[in-house]
């Protein structure tokens, strides 16, 4: 069964800084035509950062489309033409402190895909050391250190309430309690 949808015609509503919105006229794959609205995004990083301890370094920043202070692994927008990894590498740093001696991928994860473009690509970091943060300066942010198995508690009880947060934290337990959190490891 055919499941694509051809776009007919597209329209751009709003481009922004973080973000614009297009509404596009799509064929469905009965014939019909149909209405798409799409939130535009270039794209995210986050990176699970392990200490020598098991501590996952967070961050507790004030998000205001919820009005509320979250708890968060490092992430960053992705800038036009950066590379995802060359993002995760410098937000670590500039959130945290900390520059990372082992660095990989955990894959990617789509926050909505019913209307957001969005992909956030997934980071392990280890081998940590201290280099000063170098926050933006509109950025207010603490950090913190939990532990893995109380971050993952934290991750089902719904303490942590931050989607992508949630998926690499779940994600890093799952590798690490398989002995796959290696560079390669989900590929063997």
């Amino acid at each position: 069964m055919e499941l694509t949808e051809k776009t007919l015609s597209s329209r751009q509503v709003y481009d922004g800084k973080i973000l614009g919105l297009r509404v596009d006229t799509v064929e469905l794959p009965n014939g019909a035509s149909a209405t798409r609205e799409v939130v535009e995004h270039s794209g995210g990083v986050c990176v699970a950062a392990l200490d020598e301890r098991e501590n996952l370094l967070f961050v507790r920043q004030y998000r205001y489309p919820h009005r509320q202070v979250l708890l968060e692994l490092p992430a960053g927008k992705i800038n036009k033409g950066e590379d995802p990894s060359a993002c995760g590498f410098r937000e670590l740093i500039e959130e945290t402190g900390y520059r990372a001696g082992v660095y990989f991928s955990l894959g990617e994860f789509i926050p909505s895909s019913a209307y957001l473009e969005e992909v956030i690509y997934l980071y392990f970091a280890s081998d940590l050391t201290k280099v000063g943060q170098h926050l933006d300066e509109d950025e207010f942010l603490s950090v913190e250190r939990i532990p893995l198995d109380k971050a993952v508690d934290m991750a089902l009880s719904g303490e942590i309430r931050d989607g992508k947060t949630i998926a690499l934290v779940l994600k890093v337990a799952a590798l690490k309690r398989c002995g796959q959190l290696q560079p390669g490891g989900l590929e063997g």
